[in-house]
């Protein structure tokens, strides 16, 4: 069977023409398979399908997004970044111009498991998407705790002016980096108020769609509507502003091109499900 190559599709499109067989999310007419739904077309031995996107991250170019490192070619590592496809670091990008696939040892940089903070530079329906850690706050994780939420509740849980994500942030002594492909690291003073924090991250995501969830989470959190406020106005941190700031055009063009102050080796995050 011809296999044909992932890409994004739309209610509509023409996948392909011949004898092939239907199997999810798809229809054939007169000898064509059309897609039915949103979603990725691939192919496998039992025919073609369209696995829907309903709330699958989609890349976006400028996007700052947190991704696992899955493997590395000679010249680039596989970045799992919560999408349909997987994305690209260039080592060149960590090693520098002069970087060399004989003498440098990747894995001595980023091995699989290993997070990073990363900008997606280039990408459309036909390639991967390609990263950069080449610029301020992007690069290895060192520690934390992460887990995945939905990409689409990204926005509620930062909240208007980061209200939200302050408020859980100052009541569990946490810090939490947001991506925008709904990969969260969290680090803490302790596993109680990391804990804390993960059942406030799920408490917003299941509940995003209802009213008067900020009163909520405040109530999870026992945060007084007076101490909330005062949390608010003293925060340091702001995630909307850094979420929101991957979509403006930093150059980042004249920086050094080897980033390693931002790599480091301590132990990689490690995934918890919350309770």
């Amino acid at each position: 069977m011809l296999e044909i190559k992932k890409r994004y599709v739309i209610p509509g499109d023409v996948i392909i023409e011949g004898n092939y067989r239907p199997l999810m999310n798809v229809i054939k007419k007169d000898n064509v398979i059309i897609a039915t739904r949103i979603g990725i077309a691939e192919s496998s031995k039992d025919g073609i399908k369209v696995i829907p996107l309903s709330g699958v991250y989609i890349p976006r170019i400028n996007d700052i997004v947190i991704g696992k490192i899955i493997d590395n070619s000679s010249l680039s590592w596989e970045v799992d970044i919560n999408a349909c496809f997987s994305a690209h670091l260039p080592a060149q990008d960590v090693f520098g111009r002069d970087f060399s696939p004989a003498k440098d040892d990747m894995k001595k940089r980023l091995a699989p498991g290993d997070l990073v903070t990363a900008r997606i530079i280039t990408f459309d329906r036909t390639r991967d998407p390609m990263l950069t850690i080449q610029e301020k706050d992007l690069g290895k994780i060192s520690n934390g705790e992460f887990l995945k939420i939905s990409s689409t509740r990204v926005p509620r849980l930062i909240g208007k002016r980061g209200s939200m994500i302050q408020t859980i942030e100052q009541a569990t002594q946490t810090r939490i980096l947001i991506g925008q492909n709904g990969i969260l690291v969290v680090t803490g003073k302790n596993d109680e108020g990391i804990a804390l924090a993960f059942k406030a991250i799920k408490l917003v995501e299941e509940e995003a769609h209802t009213s008067n969830l900020t009163q909520k989470v405040k109530d999870l959190l026992n945060v007084s509507e007076e101490a909330a406020q005062t949390e608010t106005n003293n925060s340091s941190v702001n995630n909307e502003d850094y979420v929101n700031n991957s979509n403006t055009d930093n150059n980042s063009k004249d920086m050094a091109n080897d980033h390693s102050s931002n790599i480091t080796t301590t132990e990689s995050p490690k995934e918890v499900q919350p309770n």
